[in-house]
């Protein structure tokens, strides 16, 4: 019995929304029909109409109080409305057991399009997980299965190629793209000694590592076991009238049982299991988060879960991820300082035409921030892992980092100070010219022209803001000085972020985790709410979020947060109302002052006015702001 239970229920959820719209559609217009037909007559048929609806929208309720209740003994809502529509079928109320049927899916509807969940980023994470390797042996190279290196393999990896497992190079100069682990907007330069995580990606120069985490202990398959792993524990809200429906069902029976002893009369005790049905608290709050995530949506926030605007009410903590999110995540030229006879105008146009034909993203920044038009060079090497070198205007000009300068026999002044700008968070390109150090330039990652407003608003709310990054711990420092943030936790890899948003939840707050790489995915699974920029941000990030902000205007987020709280008001709003609008029903049902017809259509207007009270959440604004 048990089995065909779930074999039934498994049919029963193979059904798709637009069918279920459709049934719907059908049911309410038999409604209607039944309703005319009662005063006009104009259909002569043997039956009500409104067994339409009994069956398209009643019969799916029955069965899913039956399989409830054999197979796991879950008392529902759903159960009180098939005692309440069987009941009413067997005094041929015909109508009235259908108007609840309907009722009743149209909120099952509503609660079924805000549940509505994606699952792709975990699909397109072990995508990113590399495929093969190449390993060295006796000096020849020949390519495995990534899954077939050892710890000690000798890999070569070339300029382009992702990392294949956890290593330390021990030939060879690189920079490498370490976004998809850290979230640093800017590539690493990497040399002999230095470790480089699986999933990274080599940019310029091939190098020779030696294999330490291999398979499942690999960096990016720790990645996706976090992700697969980290909303195990998020809580799922449940509808308060199942909640309440073990209660709900005792006490309609019982009062049903009794005014029927009492009375004698089978009429009232049927119109009282109708008017208990529980139809404007099913609706009470779907109506109201299907109302706030239009709101959201015309202030450019995609809610992916249906119940994420209600766990965004309880959150006391906002957990922000740096670049990209709280800044824009491309560097500019922030400063250019000359110590020779060149201005600094003259020094900024001879580095950007050295840089012209460079692919590093640092070289690609200082060519777009001079913003005019630069020729290409007469001569240009790369200098893998140190900077360009290029022939210019008849001169030769070296632009990169203090290992270039010293290899290439350039003097570096004591009173060039750089350090104030590193200690900042900010990158130094220095530029010599003829073998004499001209002058450097300063990249920095810029902080969003609304950030700060933002933080001030969200502070305002009751939430207390926290900087969780990748970067460096003073880059972290920098932007956070500068947005008012006070608790900072720099370097950290996926891991480190995923504990700390689970320490805030055990010592009993909920938190909002805000990002946009591939590196915040665990985060913003694990997160009471993960929100994650839609512009900028991977697929994979999005994919992990219960929430993606389409523009990356982070402006919005407090409205946002403040349209939660006001959408949990009205959601308190509807409960009240319904469960008024119940007992004054039951109460004119024992006294036989209400009938089932007219119990029905009492719902109905209590559930009509749940949902325009839900509808004025779509233009709702705080005022204040």
């Amino acid at each position: 019995m048990k089995k065909l239970m779930n074999k039934l229920e498994e049919l029963l959820e193979t059904g798709g929304t637009k069918k279920d719209i459709v049934l719907l559609i059908a049911g309410g217009v038999s409604l209607v029909l039944s309703l005319l037909n009662r005063r006009l007559h104009f259909l002569p048929l043997p039956f009500d109409i409104a067994w339409v609806a009994i069956v398209l929208c009643g019969v799916p309720i029955i069965l899913e109080a039956i399989i409830g209740l054999v197979t796991r003994f879950d008392i529902k809502a759903d159960v009180l409305v098939s005692l309440a529509l069987i009941a009413s079928v067997l005094i041929r109320e015909d109508f009235a057991a259908g108007e609840v049927a309907f009722i009743m899916q149209l909120g099952a509807l509503l609660e079924d399009l805000t549940v509505a969940r994606a699952r792709a980023g975990i699909e397109k994470l072990v995508h990113l997980t590399p495929q093969t390797a190449r390993i060295i042996e006796n000096g020849s190279e020949r390519t495995v299965k990534a899954e077939e290196v050892k710890v000690g393999d000798i890999l070569r990896v070339l300029p382009g190629e992702t990392v294949p497992v956890d290593g330390v190079i021990v030939t060879g100069q690189t920079s490498i793209n370490q976004a998809v682990m850290t979230g640093e907007s800017l590539p690493v330069d990497k040399t002999v000694g230095d470790e480089v995580s699986s999933g990274t990606v080599n940019q310029f120069g091939a190098f020779e590592m030696q294999a330490t985490k291999v398979g499942e202990n690999s960096s990016i398959q720790r990645m996706i076991r976090l992700v697969q792993s980290a909303d195990a524990d998020k809580a799922k809200i449940v509808g308060l009238a199942d909640r309440w429906a073990t209660w709900i069902v005792v006490i309609a029976l019982s009062s049903a049982a009794l005014t029927w002893i009492f009375t004698g009369e089978i009429i009232r005790a049927v119109t009282i299991l109708v008017v208990f049905c529980p139809c404007a608290l099913v609706l009470a709050t779907p109506t109201a988060i299907m109302a706030a995530i239009g709101n959201a949506t015309k202030h450019g926030f995609l809610v992916r879960e249906g119940d994420a605007l209600e766990r965004l009410a309880k959150v006391s903590k906002i957990t922000f991820d740096k670049t990209g999110t709280l800044t824009y995540g491309t560097p500019e030229v922030s400063a250019v300082k000359s110590c020779s006879v060149l201005s600094e105008n003259d020094l900024y146009r001879l580095t950007a035409i050295a840089e012209k034909l460079s692919e590093h993203p640092l070289g690609k920044a200082i060519v777009k921030s001079y913003g005019k038009p630069v020729n290409v060079p007469d001569e240009f090497h790369l200098i893998a892992g140190e900077g360009v070198k290029a022939r210019v205007d008849g001169k030769t000009v070296l632009a990169g980092n203090v290992k270039l300068m010293l290899d290439s026999g350039v003097e570096i002044p004591e009173a060039v100070d750089t350090q104030s700008y590193t200690d900042q968070g900010s990158t130094v390109i220095l530029v010599a010219v003829d073998d004499v150090l001209a002058g450097f330039l300063v990249l920095s990652d810029t902080v969003r022209e609304e950030a700060r407003g933002m933080i001030v608003k969200v502070k305002a709310l009751g939430v207390t803001p926290v900087l969780l990054t990748g970067d460096h711990v003073s880059a972290a420092n920098a932007i956070a000085s500068q947005l008012g943030i006070t608790e900072i936790k720099a370097e950290c890899l996926p891991e480190d972020k995923l504990s700390r948003i689970g320490e805030y939840q055990q010592e009993g707050s909920d938190v909002c985790m805000i990002g946009d790489g591939i590196n915040d995915a665990p985060a913003l699974k694990k997160a009471n709410v993960g929100i994650a920029m839609g512009g900028i941000g991977s697929d994979i990030a999005v994919d992990s979020a219960d929430i993606a902000l389409v523009d990356d205007e982070i402006k919005a987020l407090p409205h946002l947060f403040a349209l939660s709280k006001r959408m949990m008001t009205t959601i308190k709003v509807n409960l009240t109302f319904s469960m008024t609008l119940n007992f004054l029903a039951i109460t004119l049902a024992i006294t036989g002052l209400l009938g089932p017809v007219i119990g029905a259509l009492v719902h109905n207007a209590g559930s009509v006015l749940v949902i325009i009270n839900s509808a004025l959440l779509l233009k709702w604004r705080k005022k204040s702001w």
